[in-house]
């Protein structure tokens, strides 16, 4: 007996009590015949604004064209995106890690309202990818991701540029070391055409981390957006859905705690973003996996980094692509070397050791993926910090370049455009710690991201000089000696809210502690004198978000209630 696909769509095309439902879907273009096919929600993040989603929408319609040739109803739809390239260091940054819920909510939304069967989703952007992971775990009827693809590099002068090259540029240029025309050349020269920004910044961290952890097809964290490669997965994406729904393989039989920890050990093993953190922690949430802030610095300790990628390394994206041969080649030496784990199912509906089988193995004449035997760093880059500034916890991204203990006088700002402009201004010192607060989930609101004060540090020489802490947090394209994530925040109430200029800092990520040098006499005295200041909006989402938010430490989720 065949067994049944529209599970959920039948609800609606089946009953015989709607007809005002089936004369809508007959004004969508479906025949009678249609009413007993499986539907797809076919979701994208599209929109013309930035250069990660942009594409996305012709990814769409490829794979609808394929999934209407397997026999099944696909119906496109769209949810939001917010570019964190372009709201970087603005007001509007402050939506980006909200973005994330929004788009988990929407896509619940329209799947659940309409009862499709499956989903197949296509994220560009940062806050895409964990966007429709945490969805799609909430609906929990089968799914596969399909990543837009990363950018190709620019070039200028005969140097490769990405995005953060123009930021960095930025300081480069104050600091007379480039000139307004190489500046300015550099800012056209960085970004292209489509797909997401080309280092392991957060959009390439979090869609390889999926692909370990078998959300994707294989290759499609690494094949670029304008591939042939991306091409043939949009149109052999269908073959796969339907395979699911056959089987009846759904996201929260592919996402466990350990395919979680693959996708964190291969993240860890490439220098991925400190966003990690936060979406991980979210989706774990999703899944119903206890998987904590301790669960990352075991995976830490016994990880090393081998790969040389950008922002702290040389390589792109599409390197890995060109010259590796995809992100399965990595995978499978992982595996092969014992750091993942091969039996975890996929949405090939095989294992992932399965999916490896026919993948060549890694050869090491690049400079791209050190061997284990020889790595970058023979521990993890994300170190877990705790101790009286951060006693919930705070997120260190340490390769080794910055040195591993930094102390230093604070220097104390309540704004990300005071430190960014005392910076630019060359108002710096060496040796200080640089103090970013009342940026959080509810101070920000939303937790921008510092990246632009990181790219002006490390464009006016200041890398290995001075340190970044923040309750705000950093874009995968930030490197140097930073902290972010500091909890409890300090718009409500935490430490790091009572820090003083000249007050002492010591960041210590070989024994993981970071610690205000202060008495705690002078602390509680502090205290006493120290209130919380007017939340910065008072209205609209961000408020909404203020009111539901939850810590760094769990994740930044809004639905913990």
């Amino acid at each position: 007996m065949k067994k049944r696909i529209n599970n959920f769509s039948k609800e609606i095309t089946k009953a015989p009590n709607l007809p005002a439902a089936h004369a809508m879907l007959y004004a969508t273009g479906m025949k009678e015949s249609d009413f007993c096919k499986a539907q797809i929600g076919i979701v994208s993040n599209w929109y013309e604004g930035n250069p990660c989603n942009m594409h996305l929408d012709k990814l769409a319609k490829k794979i609808k064209s394929s999934v209407i040739t397997k026999n099944l109803i696909g119906f496109q739809f769209t949810t939001i995106g917010v570019s964190d390239g372009i709201t970087m260091g603005t007001s509007g940054m402050r939506y980006s890690l909200p973005s994330r819920e929004l788009i988990a909510d929407s896509i619940e939304t329209v799947v659940d309202s309409h009862y499709y069967d499956g989903v197949i989703a296509i994220p560009g952007c940062d806050k895409n990818i964990p966007g429709v992971m945490i969805a799609l775990l909430r609906l929990n009827r089968p799914s596969i991701i399909v990543y837009g693809g990363s950018i190709s590099s620019g070039y200028y002068n005969g140097k490769k540029l990405d995005v953060v090259s123009s930021f960095e540029a930025l300081g480069k240029k104050n600091t007379c070391q480039i000139t307004e025309n190489e500046y300015k050349n550099i800012v056209k020269n960085s970004c292209p055409g489509p797909g997401a920004c080309g280092g392991m910044y957060t959009a390439n961290t979090m869609s390889s981390a999926l692909e370990a952890m078998g959300m994707m097809l294989p290759y499609s964290s690494s094949s670029p957006s304008t591939s042939e490669n991306k091409k043939i997965e949009c149109e052999e994406v269908s073959i796969y859905i339907k395979n699911l729904l056959k089987k009846g393989i759904k996201p929260k039989n592919i996402v466990t705690k350990t395919s979680i920890e693959n996708g964190v050990k291969l993240a860890m093993c490439l220098g991925g973003s400190t966003n990690l953190v936060l979406h991980f922690l979210a989706i774990a949430k999703s899944a119903n996996v206890d998987f904590s802030l301790k669960d990352f610095q075991k995976i830490s300790n016994k990880v090393p980094l081998i790969g040389n990628l950008k922002p702290s390394g040389t390589f792109l994206m599409e390197d890995i692509h060109m010259y590796i041969g995809g992100m399965p080649v990595i995978i499978k030496y992982l595996l092969n070397k014992g750091i993942l784990s091969g039996n975890c199912l996929t949405v090939t509906g095989k294992t992932l050791s399965e999916n490896m089988k026919n993948i060549p193995d890694i050869t090491f004449n690049q400079k791209i993926i050190y061997p284990l035997e020889n790595p970058i760093k023979k521990n993890g880059h994300i170190r877990i910090l705790y101790g009286n500034l951060a006693p919930k916890g705070a997120i260190a991204k340490i390769t080794g370049k910055e040195g591993t203990i930094f102390r230093g006088m604070a220097n104390v700002f309540n704004s990300e455009e005071e430190a960014n402009q005392a910076i630019l201004n060359n108002k710096i010192l060496p040796g200080v710690v640089i103090v970013i607060r009342y940026v959080g989930p509810i101070g920000g609101p939303g937790m921008p991201e510092m990246l632009k004060p990181t790219s002006y540090i490390m464009g006016s020489g200041l890398g290995k000089k001075v340190a970044l802490i923040t309750d705000g947090r950093f874009s995968g394209g930030s490197h140097g000696f930073v902290v972010g994530h500091i909890t409890p925040e300090a718009q409500s109430g935490g430490l790091i809210a009572l820090v003083k200029n000249d007050d002492f800092i010591k960041i210590d990520t070989e024994n993981n502690t970071i610690t205000l040098e202060v008495e705690d006499e002078e602390i509680q005295k502090r205290m006493k004198s120290w209130t919380p200041p007017l939340l910065k909006v008072q209205k609209g989402y961000l408020y909404k978000y203020t009111k539901m938010v939850s810590s760094a430490s769990e994740g930044c989720i809004t639905d913990q209630f």
